[in-house]
């Protein structure tokens, strides 16, 4: 009984092919594989008995390695990259079992790996690939769409970097634009993209563009796209994505902020899992010291107190509690107290609204001029539902303002939110007390209202998951350089606006 190799020769150049694929490829009787990379070894490979098929015949290589190798030769079956990833390797085994194969008595079977396109491509284009990264084939000949579709939303959303395979051919060519169309809900249109042709073979070309822009370029069969994540960069012609270290390190000085034995404490590491805790551990930690603070307000729109919420905000509280009134419409009480859920019960029972307070997101909404502007208002409550609470790196200011007046000064809150003209204009990273307060950047305008809350949603994600702890947003804004889809720096005019826009 002979022996199957199962062997990934990497991206098609003999220099990039591991020792032991050259050996085992010496040792074979018989070479099996699809005629391009047939032709891409062929002068490794003289004297040696050929099998060579075209695209779709990848079973009937497998079955005739399979029976070659019954008949006591020694077979290689080849893969360029690594047969392991989108190779031979496991419709070969997925043959031997339909065979009755079994490892302990059936043909020996050696998988020898090679250097795959997501790493040769990689190479070319710099470090791309230096955080987490996947890879997801565009053919849907055996895989069906809506598989793919969500592999890419899933990646997209989990910011991998992500490595295309088989983006496109003769027939497939729809499946780049739908990807593209899926990326761009979760990414900006700005982000870095490789596309590297024939990588490390004659016809070798690679490009550096955009997710935006990639539908411009040649794109093939032989085309690998490496989408960069949210952080990667173009230098010098250089896709980088960084690794994370510039979170510890100082990478301009010789000397750094934390010694060796520093660098992994609990303490140099806040977003660790060691730093997370339950909603059940933080309650039974409030519970044991007997100390509740909340905000309680009206909620978004409504600003005027009934007594009988007074007088219960009152009873409350008593007199070993604290009510302190705060710029944002909320009053913040503080209290010690064993019965946190009876307490914002009562509040609630009287149609007041109770939150969190701290490093959580904050929303600061105008009157709509006592309720008579009121077409904005349900998207202010569906933000302050979905948001209202959330712990964030630094406590994230959110202002919401009615009409193009403004007049409760949105636009200097970290994220402005303007109701105009029946949509929406953004602002970002403003700042509102110091001697260098400014308002934020205008980074949109007519936001169609169905689409504001996941706008506001991926800016929060981003600040959420990349801020460091207790970095105002402003200062995460200028940091980034883009949040969100939108770019630090690029500010639109702002146009004046008349009371009722």
């Amino acid at each position: 009984m002979g022996k199957l190799f199962v062997v990934g020769f990497g991206p098609g150049s003999v220099d990039h092919m591991t020792k032991r694929a050259r050996e085992a490829i010496e040792e074979s009787d018989v070479i099996v594989g699809y005629k391009t990379y047939v032709d891409l070894i062929k002068d490794i490979i003289r004297g040696k008995e050929v099998i060579s098929t075209g695209m779709t015949e990848e079973v009937s290589r497998a079955q005739e390695a399979v029976k070659q190798a019954e008949r006591g030769k020694n077979v290689a079956v080849i893969s360029s990259g690594d047969a392991g990833l989108y190779g031979m390797a496991g419709l070969v085994y997925e043959v031997l079992i339909e065979n009755g194969w079994h490892k302990e008595t059936g043909i020996e079977v050696e998988v020898i790996p090679g250097i795959s396109a997501i790493h040769s491509c990689a190479a070319l284009l710099g470090a791309p690939i230096m955080h987490d990264a996947c890879t997801i084939s565009l053919s849907d000949h055996l895989t069906p769409w809506h598989i793919i579709a969500k592999r890419i939303e899933a990646a997209a959303a989990a910011d991998f970097v992500i490595a295309l395979y088989n983006p496109k051919s003769g027939r497939r060519t729809q499946q780049i634009v739908e990807a593209q169309r899926i990326l761009l809900t979760y990414r900006s249109p700005h982000t870095p993209v490789g596309l590297v042709k024939s990588a490390y073979r004659e016809r070798q070309h690679v490009v550096l563009t955009n997710i935006g822009d990639m539908l411009e370029h040649d794109i093939g069969m032989l085309t690998t796209v490496i989408i960069g994540n949210s952080s990667t960069f173009v230098h010098d012609g250089l896709m980088i994505t960084p690794r994370g270290y510039e979170r510890k390190y100082n990478l301009s000085s010789a000397v750094q902020p934390l010694k060796p034995h520093e660098r992994l404490r609990p303490e140099a590491e806040p977003w660790a899992l060691t730093h997370v805790r339950s909603l059940a551990e933080e309650a039974y930690e409030k519970v044991n010291v007997e100390r509740l603070e909340v905000a309680v307000s009206l909620g978004i729109a409504k600003k005027t107190w009934e007594p009988e919420q007074m007088v219960q905000l009152a009873r409350i509280v008593g007199e070993q509690g604290t009510i302190t009134y705060t710029p944002d419409h909320y009053f913040k009480v503080t209290m010690e107290t064993n019965r946190a859920d009876e307490v914002v019960r009562a509040l609630v029972q009287v149609g007041l609204t109770v939150a969190p307070v701290g490093d959580v997101f904050v929303m600061k909404a105008c009157d709509f001029c006592d309720g008579e502007k009121k077409d904005a208002i349900p998207y202010a409550e569906q933000l302050y539902k979905q948001f209202g609470g959330m712990k964030l790196p630094k406590e994230l200011r959110v202002g919401f303002n009615g009409c193009g007046m403004a007049c409760y000064g949105a636009v200097h809150e970290d994220i402005g939110i303007v109701y105009r003209k029946g949509a929406f204009d953004l602002f970002l990273g403003g700042k509102t007390v110091g001697r260098n307060a400014h308002p934020g950047q205008l980074v949109a305008e007519g936001i169609h209202p169905d689409d504001l809350v996941e706008t506001i949603a991926r800016i929060i994600a981003q600040y959420k998951e990349e801020g460091y702890a207790n970095e105002r947003f402003h200062k995460f804004f200028e940091r980034k350089k883009e949040v969100g889809g939108f770019v630090y720096g690029q500010t639109k005019n702002v146009e004046p606006a008349a009371c009722g826009e």
